[in-house]
C-alpha cells in the first residue's frame, strides 16, 4: 500500500501540472477553430447573398431591402448585417448593427475579421466584398454571435478535468488492484485492459477470473455515461426533451428568470365533500399540458380559485403549493364575484370566443356587459402578475381565450416582461372574426405579447391575414412578425403535448389486466371489443356525430352488435350556459336510442358516462380499448388522442383521428376521417376492429416515437428558447448600441 500512495501522489500533482498547462492551449485551439469557422461562414453567406442583393440595390427600394435582411438574420448566429458603400457611408443595417463598427475604409480594413468584446458576449464581425461584373458595389459587415463560444469553452475545461480525473482514479485504482492480487490475477487483468475486453463488456460479463476488475469497469461505465449525457444536452438536436432539459434553459439560457403562468383553469382545485377536502385536477388539456412544465420550472400560476374549498386552503396571500404529495410550485388564486364569472367565463368567452374560434355551427353571443366584465378580469389577473413580480423582466405565460387583453395590460404596466401567449384554440379566418363587436380591440391585447403562439402553421396565417385586415400594422410574413404601435411581435407555430412518459401511467396494471378490471366494472363480457372516447361535454367535440357512426357500422356491420361497445366519457362542462344543456340532452337522447334499438340483456351498445374521471382512470380505460375514436368538429390540438398514444405501451390498439384537429398534422399513421362523413366514419371504425396486430403494431410504435420526440417540455423549451434569444438581443439594444432600422446614403 505503500509503494502505491508512492506512485500515485506523484502522478496526480503530474497530472494536475499537465492539465494546467493544457486548458489554455486547448482553449486557444478552440477559439481559432470557432472563428475560422464563422469566418467560412460569413464568406458563404456573403456569396450566397451578392447576386439577388445588387438586383436589390438596383431596384432601390428600401422595403425590399430591410425584408431581406431581416430574413438574413433569423439564421442561427447571424446577429446584425449592414452594408458600406465605396464611400464610406452606410446605406443599411439592421436594428442590433453595433455602433463600434463604421464604414470608414481604415476601420473596415481593420475589422475585416475581427472578434468584438461586448458586456454581453463577444460578437465575430466579417467584411465581405460585394461585386457586379467587376464594378464594386459596396462592402456587406456581416456581425455573429459568439456567446456559444463562450459556453463551449466552459464545456471543454470540464471535460479536461473530467478527462484527467478518470485518467487518475483509474490509474490509481489499477495501482492499488495491481498491489493485492496475485501476479496471475494481474496478468489476466493487464490482458483483459488491452484487448479493452474488460471495459466493452458490462461488469456481469466480465471474466470470473478477474473479479476485482468489476468495479473498475461499473465505475468507468458510470462516468462515461455522464460525460456523453452532459455533452449531448448541450445539443439541441439531441437534447432528451424532459423536466431536466427545462432547469437547463432556465439555469443557462434564462439565468434562473422568473416564470409566471396565468391560465382562468388552476392544475388543482380543493372541493369540501362530507367535511372532507378533497383535491382533484380539472379534466382540461391546458392543465395536463402546462402542469408537468411548471413542476419543472418552480414558478408561480396565477389562475381563478373555483373550488369551494379554495378560500380554506391558501395562505394570507391567497397561495398554496402543489402538487400536494411533493410541493414544486405555487397557485395565486383569484377571486371572482358569480356576476364576473357570469360574465367573463360563462359569457364573452365561452358564449362569444369559444364558438366564435371554433366554426362549430354554433351561433356565437356577444353582449355589452359580458364585454364590460371580461375587461374587468383581465386588469385584475394583469394587477395580480405585476404584484406576484419578484422581478421587473419575468418570463410571463399567459394562456387562451379567456386572456386575449391581458398582454397589453402587463405590457403598459411591465414594459421589460417577455409575454408569450399561447392561444390554444383555433383561430378563425378574417371574415369569421370581423363579426366581433370588439375585434380590434381583442388584436391590439393580443399584440401586447412578445410571442404568440398557435398550434399550427394555419391558424398562425389566419392571424396574420385577420391583423392585416383590420389594423393598420406592418405584417412581416418573411419574418413571422407583426409591428403595431412601435412593438413587435412574433407569430409562432408550437405544436402543444403531452409530458412523456405520462405520470398516470406509472401504476397501471398490465394491459390484459386493464382489460379484465374495466369488462367487469362495466359488466361486460370477458371477449367485448371496446371503443373509447373521452371529452368534455362539448359541442365541438363532435360526440353525436361519434354515435350516429357506431349506428351507421350496426347497420353496415351488423355482426359486430353484441360483440363490441362503445365507451364514451364525457366530462361535464359549463353546464350553466343553455346551449351545453341543450347539447347534454341531445346526448343522452342519442345514446339511450341506440341502446334501445340494438341493445339487449347484459349488453349495451353505447356506455355513456357524463361524469369526472381522474387521469389514471381515463389510462386504464386506454389501455382496455381496442380503438380510440377522437371525432372532434373543430380542434386546436386535441391532446386525448396523443394520450391514447402514450398509455398503450403494447403497440396495440388503433387510433380514429378527425382531420379537423391539429393532431393529424402530425399523428399520420392514425385513420384519419371526416366525422362529418358518417359512412366514412363506420368504415374506419371497421377497419380499426379488423385491423390485424403487425399493423397496428406498426402503426402505434410510430405513433408513439412522435409523441415521445415531441413531448410537452419540448414544447415549453421551445418558447422558452425564443424568449432567451429575444431577451438577449434586446439587452444588447438597451445598453445604447441601439443602430438605426433603415440609414439611407446622404
Amino acid at each position: 500500500m505503500r509503494l502505491s500512495l508512492r506512485f500515485i501522489v506523484p502522478l496526480g500533482i503530474a497530472l494536475a501540472a499537465i492539465a494546467y498547462a493544457v486548458v489554455p492551449l486547448v482553449d486557444r485551439l478552440t477559439l481559432k477553430w470557432f472563428v475560422q469557422d464563422l469566418e467560412r461562414r460569413s464568406e458563404l453567406i456573403a456569396n450566397t447573398m451578392q447576386e439577388p442583393f445588387a438586383d436589390l440595390l438596383r431596384e432601390n427600394s428600401r422595403p425590399k431591402l430591410a425584408r431581406y435582411f431581416e430574413g438574413v438574420i433569423r439564421g442561427e448566429r447571424v446577429f446584425a448585417i449592414g452594408f458600406c458603400q465605396p464611400d464610406g457611408k452606410m446605406l443599411y443595417a439592421t436594428r442590433a448593427f453595433p455602433p463600434q463598427v463604421s464604414c470608414d475604409p481604415q476601420t473596415l480594413a481593420a475589422d475585416r475579421d475581427r472578434v468584438l468584446q461586448l458586456e454581453d458576449g463577444p460578437l465575430h464581425v466579417s467584411v465581405n466584398p460585394i461585386d457586379e461584373g467587376g464594378n464594386r458595389l459596396g462592402e456587406l459587415v456581416i456581425v455573429q454571435d459568439m456567446s456559444f463560444v463562450q459556453r463551449r469553452s466552459e464545456d471543454t475545461k470540464k471535460y479536461i478535468f473530467y478527462l484527467f480525473a478518470a485518467i487518475a482514479a483509474v490509474v490509481a485504482l489499477i495501482t492499488v488492484v495491481i498491489a493485492e492480487i496475485s501476479w496471475r490475477g494481474w496478468v489476466a487483468g493487464i490482458k483483459a485492459l488491452i484487448s479493452g475486453e474488460a471495459l466493452l463488456r458490462s461488469p456481469e460479463q466480465v471474466n470470473v477470473s478477474a473479479p476485482e476488475l468489476r468495479p473498475i469497469a461499473k465505475d468507468l461505465q458510470a462516468l462515461v455515461h455522464d460525460l456523453e449525457s452532459e455533452r449531448l444536452g448541450r445539443d439541441e438536436s439531441q437534447t432528451t426533451w424532459g423536466p431536466d432539459a427545462l432547469r437547463r434553459i432556465l439555469r443557462e439560457d434564462l439565468k434562473g428568470d422568473e416564470v409566471l403562468i396565468v391560465s382562468n383553469r388552476e392544475p388543482y382545485i380543493h372541493e369540501r365533500h362530507d367535511n372532507v377536502i378533497e383535491i382533484r385536477r380539472p379534466a382540461s388539456g391546458l392543465v395536463s399540458a402546462l402542469e408537468p412544465v411548471m413542476r419543472a420550472c418552480s414558478g408561480t400560476w396565477i389562475a381563478h380559485g373555483a373550488g369551494s374549498a379554495d378560500r380554506e386552503s391558501v395562505d394570507r396571500y391567497d397561495r398554496v403549493m402543489v402538487p400536494p404529495d411533493n410541493p414544486a410550485y405555487r397557485i395565486r388564486r383569484v377571486w371572482l364575484t358569480e356576476q364576473e364569472e357570469k360574465g367573463y367565463y360563462f359569457g364573452f368567452a365561452n358564449e362569444g370566443l369559444w364558438p366564435l374560434c371554433h366554426i362549430a355551427h354554433t351561433r356565437p353571443v356577444f353582449r355589452a356587459e359580458d364585454w364590460e366584465y371580461y375587461k374587468t378580469v383581465n386588469q385584475r389577473f394583469a394587477e395580480v402578475v405585476v404584484a406576484e413580480s419578484r422581478t421587473e423582466d419575468p418570463i410571463v405565460l399567459v394562456q387562451d381565450y379567456h386572456f386575449a387583453l391581458l398582454p397589453r395590460m402587463v405590457r403598459e404596466r411591465m414594459p421589460r416582461a417577455t409575454i408569450i401567449t399561447f392561444w390554444h384554440i383555433p383561430w378563425p379566418n378574417p371574415e369569421a372574426f370581423g363579426i366581433l363587436p370588439w375585434r380590434e380591440e381583442v388584436l391590439e391585447g393580443m399584440l401586447g405579447s412578445s410571442i404568440l403562439g398557435f398550434h399550427t402553421q394555419f391558424h398562425c396565417n389566419n392571424f396574420f391575414d385577420t391583423v392585416d385586415r383590420l389594423l393598420e400594422a406592418r405584417v412581416d410574413r418573411e419574418t413571422f412578425t407583426i409591428s403595431y404601435g412601435g412593438e413587435q411581435t412574433e407569430v409562432r407555430r408550437y405544436p402543444i403535448s403531452i409530458e412523456w412518459p405520462p405520470s398516470a401511467l406509472a401504476h397501471q396494471l398490465p394491459v390484459e389486466e386493464c382489460r379484465r378490471v374495466v369488462r367487469e366494472r362495466l359488466g361486460m363480457a370477458p371477449d367485448l371489443r371496446i371503443g373509447i372516447g373521452i371529452d368534455r361535454l362539448d359541442y365541438t367535440k363532435g360526440i353525436l356525430e361519434r354515435f350516429m357512426a357506431l349506428e351507421r357500422l350496426f347497420e353496415l356491420e351488423p355482426h359486430w352488435v353484441g360483440r363490441f361497445a362503445f365507451v364514451q366519457v364525457a366530462a361535464p362542462s359549463r353546464s350553466s350556459i343553455d346551449e351545453y344543456q341543450n347539447f347534454e340532452a341531445r346526448v343522452r337522447a342519442l345514446a339511450d336510442k341506440i341502446n334501445e334499438r340494438y341493445g339487449r340483456p347484459g349488453y349495451q351498445p353505447i356506455v355513456l358516462k357524463i361524469e369526472h374521471h381522474t387521469a389514471e382512470q381515463v389510462f386504464e380505460l386506454y389501455r382496455a380499448a381496442d380503438l380510440c375514436y377522437v371525432s372532434s368538429l373543430h380542434d386546436g390540438m386535441n391532446l386525448v388522442a396523443k394520450e391514447f398514444v402514450a398509455a398503450r405501451d403494447d403497440d396495440r390498439g388503433v387510433l380514429i383521428l378527425s382531420q379537423f384537429t391539429g393532431a393529424s398534422r402530425e399523428l399520420h399513421e392514425a385513420l384519419i376521417v371526416n366525422p362529418y362523413d358518417i359512412e366514412q366514419s363506420a368504415a374506419a371504425m371497421h377497419i380499426a376492429l379488423t385491423m390485424q396486430p403487425e399493423e397496428q403494431s406498426a402503426r402505434m410504435r410510430a405513433m408513439r416515437s412522435l409523441v415521445a420526440e415531441f413531448n410537452v417540455y419540448r414544447w415549453a423549451g421551445r418558447m422558452l428558447l425564443d424568449a432567451a434569444r429575444m431577451r438577449h438581443r434586446r439587452r444588447v439594444l438597451s445598453r445604447g448600441r441601439r443602430a438605426p432600422r433603415l440609414t439611407a446614403a446622404g
